[in-house]
């Protein structure tokens, strides 16, 4: 029996700044998609896109092997699984692609942070980086808020996301013995 090789790609959805928003150049770079964007519209524009770069080859190279594995509109971030053989071409479909492919899409560009041999991994990619976005976003609003003098008081006091420490359901495992 053979075992078939797949990639997955971690791509991330990235809008140009908008001059008129002071926001942190962390959250400026990973804003939200808050068109409809589905799975089944992502795969008919990448698809649309592999047809006009690369023609019936591409188009037949891709077609049972193409599926979106995650997708997520609050972190623009979603994980595509293509043949090891065409991820390439995958690839230069996706930095061709220019807004986001639904009626009216906002212009962007996509950006493949990692390609991965297995989900595990890209996922853990993903998680990695949310952290960081996370955290520098943290930083910058801290650094804004020394600099105009707010109070710190203003702020809404309550718990904060715990980006430092390690999932829960890690330290569960092992102490009831499985």
């Amino acid at each position: 029996m053979v075992r078939i090789k797949e990639r997955y790609l971690l791509v991330n959805i990235v809008y140009p700044p908008d001059p008129a928003e002071r926001v942190p150049d962390a959250v400026a770079r990973c804003r939200p998609t808050v068109e409809r964007l589905t799975p089944p519209a992502l795969l008919k524009a990448i698809r649309a896109e592999v047809a006009q770069l690369f023609g019936d080859y591409g188009s037949g190279a891709l077609e049972g092997h193409l599926s979106v594995k995650y997708l997520s509109l609050a972190t623009s971030t979603f994980i595509l699984r293509c043949s090891r053989s065409h991820h390439q071409m995958l690839w230069a479909a996706l930095t061709c692609m220019d807004h986001v492919p639904v009626k009216d899409g906002r212009p962007c560009l996509f950006r493949v942070v990692r390609v991965s041999g297995t989900m595990r991994k890209a996922s853990e990619e993903a998680v990695r980086q949310s952290r960081s976005i996370i955290l520098a976003a943290k930083q910058d609003i801290s650094s804004i808020l020394s600099q105009t003098d707010v109070p710190q008081q203003n702020l809404r006091d309550g718990p904060m996301l715990d980006v430092t420490g390690g999932d829960s359901s890690d330290d569960a495992i092992g102490q009831d013995g499985g």
